[in-house]
């Protein structure tokens, strides 16, 4: 009799190994999906836009949306190219027959707001 309630315990405790941190992932997962969704687009014009033009602040604008992709500046495949159009309009140069169509998802996690008209 002993012997099967220790065993239930060990075995309540295994499961509680094994199922906990599922559900504190699962939460974690909720929570960052929950932050991406909830930023606030801002709107900028093109000269608040224009003054981020360097290597280390590098802002640009696609089809009227605002990017700051300066952290991604030094992994850009095509090196300082990034850089030709930093505080201004990259629409032509982003929808270029170069880019990988994976861009189209990665420029997502770079938005900062839109373009104001």
């Amino acid at each position: 009799m002993e012997l099967m309630v220790v065993t239930l315990i060990i075995g309540f405790l295994l499961s509680l190994l094994v199922l906990v941190p599922r559900f504190i992932k699962s939460d974690q997962t909720k929570k960052v999906h929950s932050d991406a969704n909830s930023k606030v687009s801002k709107a900028y014009n093109k000269a608040e836009v224009s003054l981020h033009n360097k290597r280390t602040d590098c802002w640009i604008i696609i089809k009227d949306k605002v990017y700051d992709v300066t952290p991604y500046v030094e992994e850009h495949p095509g090196g300082d190219a990034i850089l030709a159009h930093a505080g201004d309009d990259s629409t032509e140069g982003f929808f270029g027959p170069q880019h990988a169509t994976r861009v189209f998802d990665m420029i997502d996690d770079f938005y900062v707001g839109e373009l104001e008209k």
